[in-house]
C-alpha cells in the first residue's frame, strides 16, 4: 500500500489490487483427457487432472488385480487337473476303493470343464495382446 503524503491533505491508502489468473487447459475432442472436464465448462482445472489421473490410476490397479485372480485361478485349474489322476491311485492304493470308482467315474466331467477354464482364459489372453498390439 502506498501513502500520499502532502502539505495539506492527510494521509491517504491507495488501493492496488493483483489479479492471479490460473492457467487452463483446452480439450481436443477424442484426446487423453476425453471425460476429464467434469462440470463441462471446456475448461479442464487442475482439480479436474488430478481426478482424472486418480481414476485412471486406480482404473489400472483394478484391471491389474484381475488379471493376477484370473492368472492364479488358471493355474490352481492346471495343477488341479494335473493332480486328479495321483487322487484315484492315492484312493486306490489306500483300498479306498469306492472312492476311486467315484474319481474315476467324475474324471471325464472334471477334465472337461477344468480345461475349458484353462482354455478360457488363455484364449482370452491371446485375444487381448493381439488386440493391443494393432
Amino acid at each position: 500500500m502506498a501513502t500520499n503524503n502532502t502539505k495539506d491533505s492527510l494521509p491517504v491508502e491507495e488501493e492496488t489490487t493483483t489479479t492471479v489468473t490460473k492457467p487452463t487447459m483446452t480439450l481436443d475432442s477424442g484426446g487423453l483427457l476425453n471425460g476429464a472436464d467434469l462440470n463441462g465448462d471446456g475448461h479442464i482445472s487442475e482439480e479436474e487432472l488430478a481426478m482424472h489421473l486418480e481414476f485412471k490410476r486406480k482404473e489400472l490397479e483394478d484391471a491389474d488385480a484381475m488379471r493376477d485372480a484370473q492368472r492364479t485361478m488358471a493355474w490352481f485349474a492346471l495343477f488341479g487337473m494335473l493332480l486328479y489322476p495321483f487322487a484315484v491311485v492315492l484312493a486306490t492304493l489306500l483300498t479306498l476303493d469306492q472312492a476311486a470308482k467315484i474319481l474315476g467315474d467324475m474324471a471325464a466331467t472334471y477334465f472337461v470343464s477344468v480345461a475349458a477354464i484353462v482354455a478360457a482364459f488363455f484364449g482370452g489372453q491371446a485375444i487381448v495382446s493381439k488386440s493391443t498390439k494393432k
